[in-house]
């Protein structure tokens, strides 16, 4: 069994990821912690999270890679196959746990993850609009 080394820099990111309500970028998250860490050890601390299936990432539609909390405690075996919406105003990408996207693969392939991203405007930004 693996131990998990436990730092307040690693406690840090992972607060700010539970709090947010959308999948963040690493620049976002090294803004918002004012400081504590640099920029690679954020990147190392990301990583280690992902392997730790604690939090999982996300390429944006331009590119940009962005990250979540995992809502998964109650599952044994997770994978991060839902949907994410990703807002064309505001930027922000959202999990849609609850979006589950549908395919059909030819017989000689095998999936092993997805990333499933919508497009266009988020509740926020289409209100905003009105």
């Amino acid at each position: 069994m693996k131990t998990t080394r436990n730092t307040a820099a690693k406690t840090a990111v992972l607060e700010v990821l539970e709090k947010s309500k959308t999948a963040l970028s690493h620049t976002e998250i090294h803004k918002q912690l004012n400081d504590l860490c640099d920029r690679v050890t954020i990147y190392r601390i990301l990583d280690r999270l992902i392997n730790e299936d604690i939090i999982h990432k996300i390429s944006n539609l331009d590119g940009t890679v962005k990250y979540a909390k995992c809502h998964h405690s109650h599952q044994r075996v997770h994978i991060h196959n839902h949907a994410h919406f990703s807002c064309e105003n505001c930027h922000e990408i959202t999990c849609l746990e609850n979006v589950k996207p549908s395919y059909i693969m030819p017989h000689n392939y095998k999936v092993n993850e997805i990333n499933f991203t919508l497009s266009g405007l988020c509740p926020n930004c289409l209100n905003s609009n009105i």
